[in-house]
């Protein structure tokens, strides 16, 4: 991970194998990174977008506040923005079928966002939406963030704000949809049409010459239509006048076409980069992960003992002969035992005093706890503490393991499986060096 903040800063909430270390102005300038153009945020408001998740987003899964640094941690998107692949595309334009796919699941991802209490979301724009590892559109959830308490900011170019953001200085629900149906026309057109110009095509019954030529011949002027028809009742001038979310994907639903065809096929994506399901040989440890046999694992925590944190913990061996240090050791020695004797609360306070401490970094201590949390079913903070073993020993087949095991307790199969993948790779990575 390349953040800049300290490694013990990093507050962690949901999970996902491969997390991306982003400032959030990096999806605005497709993907490359202006740290001018960075908003402020509170930890706790990011907590609670960080506490959503659906297969519809771009999860946020942390984030970093320390002085002046702000980094949010998201989910990892391997293939691009929407404004790649309508804007810029390189070997063939997006089907038909793909961008109302797309248009689909950004509505079902605002559905969700709405039910949730997280309805604004600001600068609702191509470069928001992102496509996983199978080729499938995500949402970012950076656009949940921005100032996203009061309602204000927005930075969008004028030409596609909301008209009553410009009366009145605010983001409302409406204004969300009014970006949805600019989004429509982008995926309608394949260009980054203004809302006003659109709707005098529109008007005058010209809206063919909005759409995209590369498309010519692969829809029918039916669902053309019917697109085009959405996107208009979306950018109504009067705000109450535009659909909601939920009546967004029910209208949506009827016009999806090629619904048994993987997006990754859809988008050309080559099929060896999208999600494998090829069954893993496991080692004794993936399989009790995979059994959340959390006394099997305590086993083979407990024969591993400390050999792993060679080079690591030991670094500040000079400073034992300060009270801190001294003070320090004890509290990993009480939590050890604590922990041997399966007194998992003891174990969770003494190791917290010692991480706390921050004079010696164990990862080995990290997995301690992340087991005692989930032997106290408290799997999101045992899944943070893997995650930090994971940031102070990246190669460490354990943390990957233990990772697993508390994406299997948080219901999250598919995350658990590819963790399992990753802990089981290292493992032989390992043994064969």
């Amino acid at each position: 991970m390349g953040a800049r903040c300290s490694k013990f800063s990093l507050c962690w909430f949901h999970s996902h194998l491969k997390p991306s270390v982003l400032e959030s102005s990096d999806l605005e300038n497709g993907g490359k990174s202006d740290r001018k153009a960075f908003p402020s945020f509170h930890r706790e408001e990011a907590r609670t977008v960080g506490s959503l998740r659906s297969e519809r987003l771009a999860n946020l899964i942390g984030c970093c506040c320390e002085a002046e640094e702000r980094l949010l941690v998201a989910e990892f998107m391997p293939h691009e923005t929407l404004a790649k692949h309508l804007f810029h595309w390189e070997s063939q334009p997006m089907k038909w079928a793909m961008r109302l796919r797309v248009a689909l699941y950004l509505a079902q991802a605002l559905e969700y966002c709405g039910s949730k209490g997280r309805a604004l979301y600001h600068d609702l724009n191509a470069y928001r939406i992102l496509f996983d590892k199978d080729g499938n559109p995500r949402l970012s959830c950076f656009g949940l963030m921005k100032n996203s308490r009061d309602g204000k900011s927005y930075s969008t170019n004028l030409a596609f704000t909301p008209p009553e953001y410009l009366r009145t200085g605010r983001v409302t629900p409406e204004s969300v949809v009014y970006s949805f149906g600019t989004l429509l026309l982008d995926l309608l057109s394949g260009k980054h049409i203004p809302p006003s110009h659109a709707l005098d095509l529109i008007r005058g019954k010209n809206f063919l010459m909005l759409m995209d030529s590369a498309l010519e011949g692969h829809f029918s002027k039916d669902d053309g239509t019917e697109l085009v028809r959405l996107a208009s009742r979306c950018l109504q001038y009067e705000a109450r006048e535009r659909p909601n979310a939920k009546s967004l994907v029910t209208a949506l639903m009827s016009l999806q076409k090629e619904t048994e065809v993987p997006s990754y096929v859809l988008m050309g994506i080559r099929e060896e980069t999208a999600s494998s399901t090829l069954p893993l040989s496991l080692t004794p440890f993936g399989e009790a992960c995979l059994r959340m046999d959390l006394t099997a694992i305590h086993e083979i925590l407990e024969k591993i003992g400390y050999k792993d944190d060679e080079g690591i913990a030991n670094e500040l061996s000079f400073q034992m002969w300060t009270n801190q240090m001294q003070e320090t050791l004890n509290s990993k020695k009480h939590g050890d035992a604590a922990f041997r004797a399966k007194d998992f609360a003891t174990a969770i306070d003494c190791y917290t005093q010692f991480i706390d401490g921050g004079t010696m970094v164990s990862p080995t201590v990290y997995a301690r706890r992340c087991l005692s949390y989930l032997m106290s079913d408290m799997p999101q903070e045992a899944l943070g503490d893997a995650m930090q073993a994971q940031v102070v020993s990246p190669d460490w087949s354990t943390a990957a393991y233990l990772q697993a095991a508390c994406l299997f307790s948080l219901g999250m199969e598919t995350d658990a499986q590819e963790t399992l993948k990753d802990g089981t790779n290292l493992e032989a990575k390992r043994n064969k060096n």
